[in-house]
């Protein structure tokens, strides 16, 4: 083995050797990777001169966590020393503490940048229920878990939710959570889905739903609601659209636009429709009643004409 082979040989164990004698403290977190995982415990090498420990007891608050469903051979877990020497020359380590230090930085990342996540309800609470969030429990209030009111919140107990984090103060350790910000995006975003496949200058029917001062609101169906501008409702100038419409009324709309989400629709383009129609038919009866005349005068005159 030449003098080359030899530094190179050196060098790759260089950050192994400086780290093996690296002094640990309690209360120090440390990076290391699963090699076995039993029912108890997980042992981690730390690349120091003794292996961490993390019995089963310090990885979750989560009551239903796993450690041979969750904890992998090869995993990468941070956690904290909690005794240099567990009495058999180990070092006795929590995630559960690590956890509990470095996850309000992530809830403070969720929060900052509207990340959504999924939770399964654990439990459920007066006014609300009770997930678990990266270990650390969470609760969503019943008024944050629908769009709709909920009364009853057991029947959450065990679904899993898309939520976002609404609030995360680590000096109360609050985390609170909000599956209705997330069902709410969901229902913009097909309610505009479903505005798109609406073609302008489309007639469609609909129920008035809510006269304002400034027009009529016109529900579609589907959950699509639009807008008769009051200048849009008759051809016929009014102060306000109670004087021609009712709430509950039905009428028939045309669709003007659908710009920026928006249905704007109208009835007064309907009436001047009519009156087009109704003055082409009108003009070509009248062709047709002039030429009929001039063609049975014809006939009458040819009609009793004898020729010898």
């Amino acid at each position: 083995m030449d003098e080359n082979t030899k530094t190179e040989t050196m060098d790759d164990f260089k950050d192994e050797l400086e780290a093996s004698f690296r002094t640990i403290h309690e209360g120090d977190i440390l990076t290391g990777t699963v090699i076995s995982v039993s029912e108890e415990e997980a042992t981690l090498d730390l690349k120091y001169y003794a292996p961490g420990i993390i019995k089963v007891s310090e990885f979750s608050n989560d009551p239903d966590f796993s450690i041979l469903e969750n904890i992998h051979v090869g995993d990468s877990l941070e956690a904290t020393v909690i005794s240099r020497d567990d009495g058999e020359g180990n070092i006795q380590l929590s995630m559960r503490e690590a956890n509990d230090m470095l996850a309000w930085d992530k809830f403070k990342e969720y929060l900052d940048n509207e990340t959504t996540l999924q939770v399964k309800v654990k439990e459920s609470v007066p006014s609300g229920v009770v997930a678990y969030l990266d270990g650390i429990r969470a609760f969503i209030p019943a008024s944050q878990l629908s769009l709709n009111y909920v009364e009853d919140t057991a029947p959450y107990i065990g679904k899993e939710l898309d939520v976002r984090v609404i609030t995360a103060d680590p000096s109360k350790e609050k985390l609170v959570l909000s599956a209705k910000v997330v069902a709410k995006e969901k229902e913009i975003e097909e309610r505009n889905h479903r505005i798109s496949m609406i073609v302008p200058g489309s007639i469609m029917e609909g129920t008035v739903e809510t006269l304002m001062p400034y027009g009529a609101f016109v529900n579609l169906g589907d959950g699509l609601s639009g807008l008769v501008h009051v200048s849009q409702i008759c051809e016929r100038r009014i102060g306000k659209p109670s004087e021609v419409l009712k709430e509950g009324q039905k009428v028939k709309v045309k669709v003007l636009n659908t710009d920026n989400s928006k249905i704007s629709l109208s009835m007064r383009a309907l009436e001047e429709e009519m009156v087009d129609t109704s003055a082409e038919e009108a003009e070509s009866i009248s062709d047709y009643t002039s030429n009929e005349a001039a063609s049975t005068s014809l006939g009458d005159l040819l009609k009793n004409f004898k020729l010898n």
